[in-house]
C-alpha cells in the first residue's frame, strides 16, 4: 500500500525540529530511519501530514565517553551500536542487543532513539535501556531534560516524551569493576522482534551478587524491571544454582499481554529459561 500523502521536512538542527513539532502538532511525526513509522504510514495506520526529518542532524549521532558515562546520540543506527569497539568493551550487551535486531536493513536504518522513542512492547533495546539504567535526553520548546529509562516506558507505544519533544541522545553509565551483562531473546522467526527477551546486569564481588538489573521484553505492554528476579539475587552466591533458583521468579506478578503465536504458559517457561542464559552469562563476564 501506499502513504496518505504528506510533506517533508529536513530539520536542519534540534532546535528546527522542534521549532516544526511546535508548528505542525498533532499532524507531525519525526522521521529518523523510519523503519518503524514507514510500515504503519503505508498500511495508513499512521497519516501524519508532515514527516520532520531529523537523521542528517549534525551531531544527533555518535558514540563517545564522557564523564564515566557512553553517549549515543539518538540518530545512531543500530549496525554502528553493534560494529563499535567501544560499545564492545564498555557494554557488550548493548552491542550483542543491536546486532540481533531485525536483518542488515532494518540495522543499517534504523536508530537507537527511534527505537525507544517507539517504545514497541517486544523491542531490544528498551529492555537493555533499562537494564543498563540509561538516563534519556529531549530537547523541547521548554528546554532540555533527562528522563531515567525507569520513568520513560509508561504503557504500551507510550513514552515520557512530550508530543513537541525531541529525543537527543541516551546516556548509559559505565558500571563498575566486577560488572557484566548480557542480551537473551527467543526471537520470531520472520520478524526478529522478541517474543521473549532479557537484559542482564550484574555486579559481584567476593563471589556474590552486589547489584543486579534485569528486564524482560516481548512478554508485557512495556519492557519492564523483572524486580522479583532481582531482588533474589541480591547478595546471593553468583553461582548456577543461585542464578537459576533467581530465574525462576521472571514472570513474577507480570501480566502477560495477549499473543497468538504461544500459550502463555509455554511463553512463560520460556522467560525463565532465557532469564536463567541471560544471568549466567552475565555473571560470568562479571567474573563470577
Amino acid at each position: 500500500m501506499y502513504p496518505a500523502p504528506f510533506e517533508y521536512h529536513r530539520a536542519a538542527s534540534a532546535q528546527d525540529a522542534v521549532a516544526l513539532l511546535g508548528k505542525y502538532g498533532d499532524e507531525a511525526k519525526l522521521l529518523a530511519g523510519g523503519q518503524s513509522l514507514l510500515p504503519l504510514m503505508k498500511l495508513r495506520f499512521a497519516q501524519p501530514r508532515h514527516l520532520i526529518d531529523v537523521r542528517r542532524i549534525q551531531g544527533l549521532s555518535g558514540i563517545r565517553e564522557e564523564k564515566g558515562m557512553l553517549v549515543v546520540g539518538a540518530a545512531t543506527p543500530y549496525a554502528t551500536l553493534a560494529a563499535s569497539a567501544l560499545v564492545q568493551a564498555k557494554l557488550p550487551m548493548l552491542s550483542e542487543a543491536a546486532a540481533q535486531i531485525g536483518d542488515p536493513q532494518v540495522r543499517n536504518m534504523g536508530t537507537l532513539g527511534g527505537s525507544l522513542a517507539h517504545a514497541d512492547p517486544a523491542g531490544d533495546l528498551p529492555a537493555v535501556a533499562l537494564a543498563l539504567a540509561a538516563e534519556i535526553a529531549a530537547l523541547g520548546p521548554r528546554g532540555a531534560r533527562t528522563v531515567h529509562a525507569d520513568d520513560f516506558f509508561v504503557e504500551l507505544m507510550t513514552t515520557a516524551l512530550a508530543p513537541d519533544e525531541l529525543l537527543t541522545e541516551v546516556r548509559f553509565p559505565l558500571p563498575p569493576a566486577g560488572s557484566g551483562g548480557a542480551y537473551e531473546k527467543y526471537p520470531n522467526p520472520a520478524s526478529r522482534y522478541a517474543l521473549v527477551g532479557v537484559a542482564a546486569q550484574l555486579t559481584v564481588a567476593g563471589g556474590k551478587v552486589t547489584a543486579a538489573r534485569v528486564a524482560t521484553t516481548g512478554l508485557a505492554t512495556k519492557p519492564l524491571r523483572a524486580l522479583a528476579v532481582e531482588a533474589a539475587l541480591q547478595g546471593k552466591a553468583a553461582d548456577a544454582a543461585s542464578l537459576a533458583a533467581a530465574a525462576e521468579k521472571a514472570t513474577d506478578g507480570l501480566k502477560l499481554r495477549a499473543a497468538a503465536q504461544m500459550p502463555d504458559a509455554y511463553r512463560r517457561s520460556l522467560a525463565v529459561t532465557f532469564t536463567a542464559r541471560a544471568l549466567t552469562r552475565a555473571a560470568k563476564r562479571a567474573g563470577g
